[in-house]
């Protein structure tokens, strides 16, 4: 983009000029992406953004509205920050392969990656392994860049999505980047020691506040050693996740440390989020609690749970689900600067 223009409003018809040929460039990934879907019938839904809850992660942050009724009464909700509970119901309630090309919303995030409203593209497969969600993700990279400049690039950063893709567990990263052993901090049962991992830290000269707690510590090694490393020259597939950081995903057949959870990268930029889902609903409310007290510990507040979708569970057949972050594919098919420049009408800043 033109430097004289990078000041100006978005809506300013030269720094539009600029944008213009990104956003069709969006156009077109999105429309190649739908074809694929419909090819691999995937029915594509619609789900509602308003909701009871916005999700039960500890470190996700809603937008809360009141709904007033036709009573007068007024009750609180939220726009989602995934529409996963709702499309987790409609696994539930029959359907096998379906998609969504979802406006997510996520409060306390604004930045060059990150916009308080943005385009999710969440799938699910029934009774199938988690695994084919890597390749399909692989695939909307291959054809996001066949779009856009032939690679996924990032600033300085590039990666060659028709490489052929890297996939390491947590604990392989961990090691080969860090030089930590993140199993030795898990119990069998996958409870985390954070003694340990404190310990670990504190051995390869990374700082260890006394409020840390274990998930704090992983999530510091993750940004400050790991994640720079990921996704260089070709896409990395970081598998297995520790159960503790898995609060929506089956443990690990093999090794109930781990979960069956993976996030894919490219240029360093985390793109998609894929699960073998867990489908126990009292496992699923002790999870949810354990993430509402660390939310209610750390922030000061807690959201309600969705009744609803823990009865929902019960009945939902076995299924593995994927987010990816739509816009953040864009941005690196068109080797955009700021998540900003891929967003048609960028939220107001505030």
């Amino acid at each position: 983009m033109k430097a004289e223009n990078m000041d100006q409003p978005w809506w300013h018809p030269a720094r539009h000029a600029d944008r213009r040929g990104i956003l069709l460039a969006r156009n077109r990934i999105q429309a190649r992406l739908r074809l694929w879907l419909a090819e691999q019938e995937f029915v594509e839904v619609d789900p509602a953004a308003l909701a009871f809850s916005p999700g039960n992660e500890a470190h996700l942050h809603g937008f809360m509205t009141t709904a007033i009724g036709n009573d007068g009464v007024g009750r609180a909700m939220y726009l989602h920050t995934s529409p996963e509970f709702a499309m987790k119901k409609l696994l539930a309630a029959g359907e096998t392969r379906i998609a969504a090309f979802a406006h997510v919303y996520r409060n306390r995030e604004r930045g060059a990656l990150h916009s308080p409203e943005f385009t999710m593209l969440e799938w699910y497969r029934v009774g199938e392994d988690y695994a084919v969600l890597m390749a399909d993700a692989v695939t909307f990279c291959r054809l996001a860049a066949e779009i856009g400049g032939g690679v996924l690039r990032y600033r300085d950063r590039v990666c060659d999505p028709f490489a052929e893709p890297e996939r390491l567990s947590v604990a392989e990263a961990f090691q080969r980047y860090a030089g930590v052993d993140l199993l030795a901090s898990i119990g069998a049962d996958g409870e985390p020691v954070a003694a340990v991992l404190a310990a670990e830290l504190r051995r390869i000269g990374l700082r260890v506040a006394a409020d840390d707690t274990w998930s704090d510590m992983l999530s510091r090694v993750l940004g400050e050693r790991v994640e720079p490393h990921l996704g260089m020259g070709r896409i990395t597939i970081l598998d297995e996740y520790p159960s503790a950081e898995a609060a929506l995903a089956r443990k690990h057949p093999r090794d109930a440390r781990v979960a069956e959870r993976f996030e894919m990268y490219a240029c360093g930029v985390e793109l998609a989020n894929g699960f073998g889902e867990l489908t126990n609903p009292d496992e699923q409310r002790r999870r949810f609690g354990l993430e509402m007290d660390e939310k209610a510990r750390v922030y000061g507040e807690r959201y309600p749970v969705d009744e609803d979708f823990l009865a929902a569970l019960a009945i939902m057949p076995p299924a593995s689900g994927i987010a990816l972050g739509f816009d953040r594919l864009v941005m690196l098919a068109t080797g955009a600067g700021r998540i900003d420049d891929v967003i048609w009408a960028p939220v107001p800043e505030a």
